[in-house]
């Protein structure tokens, strides 16, 4: 019997980036699903913080060279992999000189104060998406971590939702800590739009400030459950859940407990 398939879009793993919770989670939990019997893969932006020499990344040719079109400019995608050691679980990195490279004035790992992280996370959602599909590997859960992946449900939900890739697929989105603190373009709906967002769906975040917690909120309204991995979730972000009837799990529940996920996973499955 062939293992569930099961997709890890990810802001931060660890060794690839310093480790914190964020990246430890990264790393750590792909490898307890592969231990639990999932067959997982896992994508990750190639920040300029990541070392290629130290990590052994390199290029993809075949899956590298699409260009992919936001705000009227094609952006080149390039496909690096690694294999996660000792599970050797395979890592995909998406990368392009215009949204990942380091820059100077970058104040953490990810670039959180960019003014053009809307982009940056557009970019990695549909860079993602087209890599599986060349890959014809099929998910069955799709499991989105971090306000990077935040786009990605709507992607799913809209652009990708006839593709065979992702027929039936399952969305969880992690409610990750860390707060995008640089300016969010208030014409990040009109992009969205472009990519099959409706005219209804954008009016639901009218009069919404551009923040992290909208960019979460828009992740919850195309999702299947979510996971609050935060000390103290906001209370909105959890109302809004339970307004969709969202499955609902906190970090007390999940903390140093890998069963918690399988179950959750298993659940939504049915």
């Amino acid at each position: 019997m062939p293992h569930t398939r099961i997709l890890f879009v990810s802001q931060e793993i660890a060794p690839y980036l310093p480790k914190g919770d964020i990246s430890n989670l990264g790393r750590e939990l792909p490898q307890s699903m592969q231990e639990a019997g999932y067959e997982p893969r896992v994508f990750m932006p190639k920040y300029g913080m990541v070392n290629e020499r130290r990590n052994q990344l390199h290029e993809v040719i075949r899956l590298s060279g699409m260009n992919i079109p936001i705000s009227d400019s094609d952006h080149p995608l390039i496909l690096k992999v690694a294999s996660m050691q000792p599970s050797r679980i395979q890592i995909y990195f998406i990368d392009n000189d215009d949204y990942f490279q380091r820059s100077d004035d970058d104040e953490d790992a990810v670039g959180s104060n960019r003014d053009d992280n809307d982009e940056r996370a557009i970019f990695f959602a549909r860079g993602t998406m087209e890599t599986v599909k060349k890959l014809r590997w099929e998910p069955k859960i799709i499991h989105c971590s971090g306000w990077m992946t935040s786009v990605t449900p709507m992607y799913l939900r809209r652009m990708y939702a006839d593709d065979p890739s992702f027929a039936g697929a399952k969305i969880v989105y992690s409610v990750l800590p860390g707060e995008i603190t640089g300016k969010i373009d208030p014409e990040i709906f009109s992009k969205l739009k472009t990519d099959g967002m409706s005219d209804k769906e954008i009016k639901e975040f009218a009069g919404l400030e551009a923040d992290t917690a909208m960019m979460h909120r828009l992740a919850l309204r195309y999702c299947d459950a979510v996971i609050f991995h935060t000390e103290n979730p906001d209370q909105n972000l959890i109302e809004f859940a339970k307004s969709r009837n969202l499955p609902i799990l906190t970090k007390d529940q999940v903390e140093g407990n890998p069963k918690a996920y399988d179950d959750f996973y298993k659940s939504l499955m049915g």
